[in-house]
């Protein structure tokens, strides 16, 4: 949020969103850069995993339509600063301790695993005053975590939906997203195997080896979820992790360390090959080895989108009055975040949108509300509504309607005496 904000109010919402993003991809190949230094790595080394971490397929993905891309980056900063905690000033423990905090606040799932993963690197460089950093972390996520299960979440997840997302085998080496998103936790296929020669490398280094190598395939282990056998007693064993219902959400720890290992793995080719020392062969191989990598972890899940800003449908909008968008989703379902976006240009009280933290009472409403999306029922008088936004694209998007609920809506709609305002594109407004 404190970076975003200053580059909104500069460029708007759109351009300050995309430079975000590529900014975020410079603070996860630099963070990672600078830590790798701070553990005796050269440049060229460091480099190379520096942008290996920063193209890595799951990070890229959950930036696409994530948080947990951008959130990923506070990762190598907080192992950053540990060191160099370790080499001087304790304040640098604080900035690590700030880091490690903010992963719950955006991302309680991944924070289950970033927290042991820090406290266990800590340990193994000895950095016991440093190690501290992460009791602060582990109280913003007990804290969070008890907001984040006190709605809609309250009764826990289920098993069925963690099935729902769980990864398989074949995933981890599948460019394309085979079943969205969520699931996508393709590694590469050149990128293991230089991990796996870095693991090697670090042999005489035997406790960092042992910890990022555990850090690359635990990860990927939990990741399938329901098609890991035995997971389901681990679900159930592990405080806090009852509570999620996708497997891959640890996945920034492994993309992480497989970044650190390829990085081990070059150095030790540039060793190999004796080039280390001339300033200008080392970056020409590293520079080889970063195109082919680049070709590597190449995945297709960034597309141009036209930002629907602004849009006549909402313009028409004057006045007071709430809204309701159809069609009506349960609260936790993330098709509701589309009626959040057009709320910068029309904000005003409606009865949904996404939330996981919602309560009970907006899933009843949800329930209630739900025929309204096909023509059936009436909008009940007491919520207030004087307009209602039809969303034919999202009709046939979540594909959860039936063909024809659109028009039916809005024959509703115009047989209850709304007056259409305006259509732009898959969009109609309609007032009373």
């Amino acid at each position: 949020g404190l970076p975003f904000w200053p580059l909104d109010a500069l460029f708007g919402h759109v351009r300050a969103w995309n430079l975000f993003l590529l900014l975020s991809y410079l603070a996860a190949g630099g963070f990672a850069y600078l830590w790798l230094r701070e553990l005796a790595l050269p440049v060229a080394a460091a480099a190379f995993g520096g942008l290996v971490f920063a193209l890595e397929p799951y990070r890229v993905a959950q930036s696409a339509g994530h948080l947990r891309g951008p959130v990923s980056v506070l990762l190598p900063l907080a192992l950053w600063a540990l060191e160099r905690g370790r080499r001087g000033s304790p304040w640098w423990y604080a900035g690590a301790a700030a880091a490690l905090a903010s992963i719950p606040f955006s991302d309680v799932h991944l924070a289950l695993g970033a927290s042991p993963f820090f406290l266990l690197y800590a340990l193994c460089r000895r950095a016991w005053a440093g190690s501290l950093a992460v009791v602060p972390a582990v109280l913003a996520g007990v804290v969070v975590g008890h907001f984040s299960t006190s709605g809609i979440g309250s009764g826990g997840r289920s098993l069925r939906e963690v099935a729902r997302y769980s990864a398989s085998g074949l995933d981890l080496v599948t460019r394309h997203p085979r079943h969205g998103l969520e699931s996508f936790v393709f590694l590469g296929w050149l990128t293991p195997l230089l991990a796996l020669a870095g693991l090697v490398a670090l042999r005489r280094r035997r406790g960092l080896a042992v910890l990022l190598g555990l850090a690359a395939v635990v990860p990927c282990l939990l990741a399938l979820g329901g098609n890991l056998p035995g997971y389901e007693a681990v679900w159930r064993a592990v405080p806090g992790l009852e509570s999620t219902r996708v497997p891959e959400r640890l996945m920034p720890i492994a993309c992480l360390a497989i970044a650190a290992l390829a990085a081990f793995g070059v150095d030790a080719a540039l060793t190999t090959l004796g080039v280390n020392h001339h300033r200008l062969v080392a970056p020409a191989v590293v520079a080889a080895v970063v195109v082919v990598l680049a070709l590597d972890l190449r995945v297709p899940v960034f597309g141009a989108v036209a930002a629907d800003e602004p849009n006549a449908a909402y313009a028409a909008i004057r006045g007071d009055g709430r809204l309701l968008e159809l069609p009506v989703f349960r609260p936790d379902l993330h098709y509701g975040s589309v009626y959040l976006g057009y709320a910068r240009q029309s904000p005003r009280e409606r009865p949904q949108g996404y939330s996981t933290l919602a309560p009970p009472a907006a899933e009843r409403l949800a329930r209630e509300l739900r025929g309204l999306s096909c023509g059936r029922g009436e909008i009940p008088a007491g919520l207030g509504i004087r307009f209602v936004a039809v969303h034919r694209g999202l009709y046939e998007q979540s594909g959860f309607f039936g063909p024809g609920c659109a028009d039916r809506a809005e024959a509703m709609l115009r047989a209850d005496g709304w007056r259409l305002l305006a259509r732009d594109g898959r969009i109609a407004t309609y007032a009373r």
